[in-house]
């Protein structure tokens, strides 16, 4: 079996593997500002709605054997819930197309985001 030169070399100061000096120095590639408006990419994930009150109405027709009229109770607390959260999205939605700012809001859509960056422009 012959040697392979690479087991027997001496580290090269470019190799990729090489354990970094510290501090990384940091190289500046673009100006560090924040552009004048954001993408809507990002907006499409959803959470998911009532997984509880789902989980306990499926076992709950584990339980009766897939019998609707032993989980009434179950089937109702889930359908208000759904309700609830369908009614709260849609009013969420309508005020994130219109770019209406809610004070305190922590979910924010790229309209009102760029409705933000409008009032308080970045300074040069």
């Amino acid at each position: 079996m012959r040697p392979s030169p690479v087991l027997f070399s001496a580290p090269r100061s470019t190799h990729a593997r090489r354990p970094q000096r510290e501090p990384v120095p940091f190289q500046m590639l673009l100006p560090l500002q924040l552009k004048k408006t954001v993408s809507g990419k990002g907006d499409k994930s959803r959470e998911a709605a009532c997984m509880q009150e789902m989980a306990v109405m499926f076992a709950c027709f584990k339980n009766a054997e897939f019998d609707q009229q032993k989980c009434l109770k179950e089937v109702a607390a889930f359908q208000g819930c759904y309700k609830d959260f369908s009614e709260r999205y849609a009013a969420q939605r309508e005020k994130g197309k219109k770019g209406i700012l809610v004070p305190g809001e922590k979910q924010l859509t790229h309209r009102q985001v760029n409705q933000l960056l409008k009032s308080f422009p970045p300074q040069k």
